[in-house]
């Protein structure tokens, strides 16, 4: 028996499957007269109209996270998603939020409106603190927004919950989702034993490194078992990667495992194994790292006063390079002050306090150090309190905000010290103080990369300290686009409150002498901004409070 097609069928079968969209674009490039893709023309309808109607659609089923395809079998519903929905007005600034991301974002700091590609970030982490879930219309602009910057994605797939990772499994264009944001609700199956097994033995490498990351956060033991029931046939690239994530929740009990890496066939591996090893101030490499340190340090109290004599090491040999010590030095370092800053980087720190006579951190680094070792000792004490996360050492380190020697962020000339660094090891409140005093010394110059790591909002001292620095630059004729950065950090990190007190400021002033031209109206224009992003800041803030209850009185509670 032979069958027929009609044209109403053969129709229905060509609407179903589309031609590809890289056709559709060629077609359109060359012209249809030259390159006609298979596409269904209508009776009376031109060839580049039915092109343009091909588009059009295809570019509907990409927005709906539908690949065009021959129609197949219906997706699974997506995931229900208990958490509360948005208040109307914070659902309406998401929208805004999201349709402005690629408009005002630009290299332009001119004008008085706020930036609200800056404010995304804000806005997502707001939410995501209230617990609330993304309106089911504005995933897939949320989804193109965390596609297009990395740095929105972990709050923006947290807000978009479970039903971006079920759009993502239908859109190749969202396919970042599916590596998962590192939380507690990633774990397969519920975090049945067996699910996450088979995950980890066949999962994509994006998703073994996400699920051991998870398992890391939940139960360190765990994730480090796991990783060594495949750890000896994995690639070296990847088993770098693995070693990274047990960074998360980093014990004593990672120590064998570690040992054990400091014989992989990768130096990179060694390398990494050695690091975490000395970031573990009981483990044997940190004791084995501090008697070879030690031996290179000593202090001679003959002297008044007494000072630190450095003996570099002569060799590196093979134990030294087994415990992660690099013997081939960058171009321009010598040998030796390079082997001596990474044994020295190395030591648990609290080690050398009971080496150098009881003495405390401070009185440490106020030693005189003896034929110029002072910088490179320095430098190596920063990185291991960096490392080691010692606050002690990193306030000695730091010094006083004011003192002369702190003058930049690189110090002193040589150094290869970064005083940033240091910052993030202290208590927040302690490192918001200490730059507040660095910019009341020192103005605002040297101080960017040092207010990027402060909490946010800044507290009442450092946001004083940054706005009377602006002040007293804008007072000065100071060239004022050498400040945008500085300005553009305050509209993100000020505190709302701020709004009112800042109003004086935006008020255009006269010109001193020697200032650069039209810096006036620039400034009066820069602060009218930050004023109105402050405000903006304390609407959005308003409109994620959520709802007052309801007594049943008519009254509100």
């Amino acid at each position: 028996m032979t069958t027929t097609t009609s044209p109403d069928t053969a129709a229905r079968q060509t609407a179903t499957a589309p031609a590809p969209w890289p056709d559709l674009v060629s077609a359109a490039l060359l012209g249809t007269e030259r390159r006609m893709p298979p596409v269904a023309v209508r009776p009376g309808q031109s060839a580049a109209a039915a092109l343009l109607d091909a588009a059009a659609v295809s570019a509907v089923r990409q927005r709906a996270a539908l690949r065009p395809a021959p129609a197949g079998e219906r997706p699974a519903p997506a995931p229900a998603d208990p958490r509360p929905a948005l208040p109307p007005a914070a659902r309406r600034r998401l929208s805004l939020l999201l349709a402005d991301r690629g408009g005002s974002g630009g290299g332009s700091r001119r004008g008085t409106a706020p930036d609200l590609t800056e404010l995304l970030p804000q806005w997502l982490a707001a939410a995501d603190a209230h617990g609330y879930r993304a309106p089911e219309a504005l995933l897939p602009a949320l989804l193109d927004a965390a596609r297009a910057r990395t740095d929105l994605r972990p709050a923006a797939l947290s807000l978009a919950g479970p039903r971006a990772l079920w759009l993502a499994r239908l859109n190749a264009t969202w396919k970042f989702a599916l590596r998962g944001t590192g939380g507690p609700a990633d774990l397969p199956g519920g975090g049945d034993a067996e699910a996450v097994r088979r995950l980890w033995e066949e999962g994509l490498f994006a998703e073994r490194v996400a699920l051991l990351t998870t398992l890391r956060r939940r139960d360190p033991l765990e994730g480090l078992e796991l990783l060594g029931t495949t750890w000896p046939t994995e690639r070296a690239e990847d088993r770098l990667l693995f070693l990274d994530s047990l960074r998360e929740g980093l014990s004593a009990s990672d120590e064998p495992f570690l040992e054990r890496a400091l014989s992989d066939r990768s130096r990179n591996v060694r390398a990494t194994a050695a690091e975490l090893l000395s970031a573990l101030p009981g483990s044997a490499l940190a004791a084995r790292m501090a008697q070879r340190a030690h031996a290179h340090l000593s202090l001679d109290r003959s002297a008044d006063p007494a000072v630190l004599v450095v003996e570099a090491p002569h060799e590196c040999d093979a134990g030294m390079q087994r415990d992660g010590v690099v013997p081939t030095p960058p171009s321009g370092r010598g040998e030796r002050s390079w082997w001596l800053g990474q044994l020295v980087e190395a030591a648990p720190l609290d080690g050398w306090c009971e080496r150098l006579g009881g003495r405390a951190p401070e009185a440490i680094v106020a030693l005189p150090v003896a034929d110029d070792w002072r910088t490179e000792l320095h430098d190596a004490w920063c990185r291991a309190a960096v490392r080691q996360r010692n606050t002690d050492w990193a306030r000695a380190l730091l010094g006083a905000p004011g003192a002369p020697a702190q003058s930049g962020e690189v110090a002193p000339a040589g150094s290869a010290r970064d005083l940033t660094k240091l910052l993030t090891v202290l208590p927040e409140d302690e490192r918001a103080g200490w730059v507040a005093q660095f910019i009341a010394a020192h103005g605002l110059s040297d101080a960017f990369r040092m207010l990027g790591v402060c909490a946010v909002p800044w507290a009442e001292p450092l946001g004083r300290a940054v706005v009377d620095a602006l002040d007293i630059a804008r007072d000065a004729g100071s060239y004022p686009w050498s400040f945008s950065g500085v300005m553009g950090l305050a509209e993100r990190c000020l505190d709302p409150a701020e709004a009112d007190r800042l109003d004086l400021l935006t008020a255009a002033t006269d010109e001193p002498e020697g200032a650069s031209p039209g810096s006036g109206g620039y400034w009066s224009e820069a602060f009218q901004r930050l004023v109105g992003t402050l405000r903006l800041r304390a609407t959005m803030r308003a409109e994620l409070a959520p709802p007052l209850a309801d007594t049943g009185d008519g009254g509100e509670r």
